[in-house]
């Protein structure tokens, strides 16, 4: 039996094994199993619509996301190297004064970046 053909069977079943008493409920099982070649247990969860394994996945918890990483992380990466390979905060302090020098050498960053790079912080410059 196809994987198909079990879903149009099962959709049959299920519409008889919701509105059946417990003495049909235990054939149509059977029947199930039978048919299907499952063990009881999961054609009684799956005659019941359990849906253990079609959960959707929680929402992401926590803040948005403020800054587009592939965005930033060219110039910023340059900065870096140009800079000697600093930790984080040392870059943080050199941004607003190597960024004007940095736009006239490359000139190729939108506004959006020029603004959001100086009050980048420290911690977020390690993550990215």
């Amino acid at each position: 039996m196809s994987p198909r053909a079990k879903e149009e069977y099962f959709e049959v079943l299920f519409k008889r094994y919701k509105d059946s008493t417990r003495k049909e409920k235990t054939r149509i099982i059977d029947e199930c199993c039978a048919v299907c070649g499952y063990h009881r247990k999961h054609a009684i969860r799956r005659l019941r619509g359990f849906k253990r394994f079609t959960k959707l996945k929680p929402k992401k918890r926590g803040k948005p996301v403020v800054y587009n990483k592939a965005s930033i992380i060219i110039p910023l990466k340059q900065l870096w190297l140009t800079a000697d390979l600093p930790c984080s905060k040392r870059p943080k302090a050199i941004l607003p004064l190597w960024l004007p020098k940095y736009i006239e050498h490359f000139g190729q960053l939108t506004e959006d970046i020029i603004k959001t790079l100086p009050v980048i912080s420290p911690a977020t410059i390690d993550r990215i």
